[in-house]
């Protein structure tokens, strides 16, 4: 057995661990701390909670004790994982050592990191963002950078920080060691990650696809609209603090107001809130003041809380990577704990994703559920209000196999096929001369696209023969009202109308035709003519004057 005063640490890194009660290393512990003091690059990959973070700070501060002049940077995904890491810098840091660290990490001001930097600290602990942040306004240099640690580093490609982190690395000094630690490795993160280091060395402790042995995992099979239900059901029969993961912000602020108007001890933590809110909230539940924490995944990782006894799933996590960070918050250190999964009908593929990444031999024991999906079927492919209704980003489009499949085999399914590809060769195929001339006529109907409206057409479409005749007359209506067509009848050319330039029809042609002549025109250019005065009315005038 390899205990921490057999290893070849400084004495202020003994005094250290020995008033922290580090006494035994874990596995990952013992093979990463001596390779890493060698001075070589490393791929640590370890189940989570089994104490990876110790296994970069201590050689981390070994280097900074021997050189005097260089600087670590540690780059973790979340702010709560770049917290969790600066607290276990700190605690194994000694008075007189020299060794200050700054936390750089996004929700905080922008005056408190300043006075940070301006002390000259020697450990960086931050997010990538935040970083590039300092980068640019020039308030942070990382020249003498000649130690970086990469800490969840599939998580920070997933969340998209892989041009970061090529932006961060290339303002570092070659001569540095990288050491990159993550709960899991994907292939192709593997091949992403090995670019950024010199013939790293592989540390793989217990497979990404095992759980902890003292974890007592748990499986419900429920529908969506029953789940809360079931959820409070669970609560009032466990004892203990528990976590429950849902996949919306809006989901956890909702089901933590409902779980408190019912007497819990319940709260909400996700990414909407400010930075010192969510340390108010984890410093709470670390405390005691809540029994219940309903989190997104951005508690998933990075969050240790000793006391959690029960993890419930009230929604399988998006990444299947993350259902194993998700029940890694029980169960840690050798203590025990319990996962339950609440599975509706729609998360079967899910489920069975999750189920094959941890166990591949019993990943068809799901079909034994004879699950369906809660969800009304829509079509497949379609372009409508149902596309992609049945389609999952863990798979292929799901299907209801209850329902029988038709028998396309049948001899009465080949008969209709014959006669649906012969219909119209003659009119034997019709049991009467009236169906045949009718489907005949029908045919050689003409189509939409060779109607011609500019001419009025039976029942065709208002506004497309409007739309037409604008456009075949220069964009203005032409109307021409002939006696006895009617009130409301319309006969149009494309010379004759209301708005034409020759001259309009004659009086007394119709109720509303107007009396117009080429230069009395209401819409020509000139001025129009004064009406003249009637014969009463002259007469009226003469004798006025008179």
């Amino acid at each position: 057995m390899t205990l921490f005063k057999d290893m070849n640490l400084s004495s202020q890194m003994q005094m250290a661990l020995e008033e922290n009660k580090f006494v035994e290393p874990t596995p990952i512990q013992e093979k990463t701390i001596p390779l890493a003091m060698s001075g070589v690059d490393i791929m640590g990959s370890a189940q989570t909670g089994t104490g990876k973070t110790l296994s970069f700070v201590i050689p981390m501060l070994e280097h900074l004790y021997n050189n005097k002049k260089g600087m670590g940077l540690i780059l973790a995904p979340t702010r709560e994982l770049a917290q969790q890491v600066d607290m276990a810098i700190r605690k194994l840091i000694q008075r007189g050592s020299g060794l200050r660290t700054a936390l750089i990490i996004g929700g905080e001001p922008y005056p408190k990191q300043m006075s940070q930097l301006r002390a000259n600290p020697r450990i960086i602990v931050g997010t990538p963002g935040r970083i590039i942040d300092h980068l640019e306004r020039g308030s942070l240099t990382t020249a003498a950078v000649s130690f970086l640690v990469l800490d969840e580093t599939d998580r920070m490609f997933d969340m998209g920080f892989g041009v970061q982190l090529e932006e961060i690395i290339s303002t570092l000094s070659e001569k540095r060691q990288t050491l990159m630690f993550s709960a899991t490795f994907p292939k192709k993160i593997q091949k992403l990650a090995e670019k950024y280091m010199q013939k790293p060395q592989r540390i793989s402790v217990e497979s990404k696809e095992t759980l902890s042995l003292n974890l007592v995992q748990e499986t419900r099979q429920v529908k969506e609209s029953q789940k809360y239900e079931m959820l409070v059901n669970e609560l009032h029969e466990r004892k203990g603090s528990v976590i429950v993961f849902v996949k919306t912000k809006s989901s956890a602020e909702k089901i933590a107001n409902d779980l408190c108007k019912q007497n819990f001890d319940a709260t909400a933590i996700h990414g909407d809130l400010r930075q010192s809110k969510r340390e108010r909230v984890m410093g709470a539940f670390r405390k005691g003041r809540y029994r219940i924490m309903v989190a997104t995944d951005v508690a998933a990782r990075g969050i240790d809380v000793p006391h959690i006894e029960h993890v419930i799933n009230y929604n399988l996590p998006q990444a299947p990577e993350d259902f194993i960070h998700r029940v890694g918050r029980t169960a840690r250190a050798g203590a025990e704990g319990s996962a339950l999964n609440l599975i509706s009908g729609d998360e079967r593929r899910q489920w069975s994703v999750i189920q094959r990444m941890l166990d591949p031999t019993v990943a068809e024991e799901d079909k034994e559920f004879g699950w369906k999906s809660d969800r009304k079927p829509g079509r497949k492919g379609g372009g409508g209000r149902n596309q992609g209704a049945n389609n999952n980003r863990f798979g292929k489009s799901k299907r209801d196999f209850s329902s029988p499949k038709k028998d396309f085999s049948t001899p009465s399914h080949r008969k209709s096929q014959a006669a649906d590809s012969s219909r119209r060769k003659s009119h034997e195929d019709f049991y009467t001369l009236e169906d045949f001339e009718r489907s005949e006529k029908k045919e050689r109907s003409p189509k939409k696209r060779d109607i011609d409206y500019s001419k009025p057409q039976g029942k065709a479409p208002f506004a497309k023969r409007k739309s037409m005749e604008r456009k075949n007359s220069g964009g203005a209506f032409k109307e021409k009202s002939s006696k006895g067509e009617g009130r409301f009848s319309e006969g149009r050319s494309s010379s004759e109308g209301r708005f034409a330039d020759k001259a309009p029809a004659s009086r007394g042609e119709g109720r509303f035709s107007e009396r117009r002549s080429s230069s009395e025109s209401r819409f020509m250019d000139k001025a129009p003519a004064r009406k003249k005065p009637r014969a009463g009315s002259q007469r009226k005038s003469l004798k006025a004057s008179s």
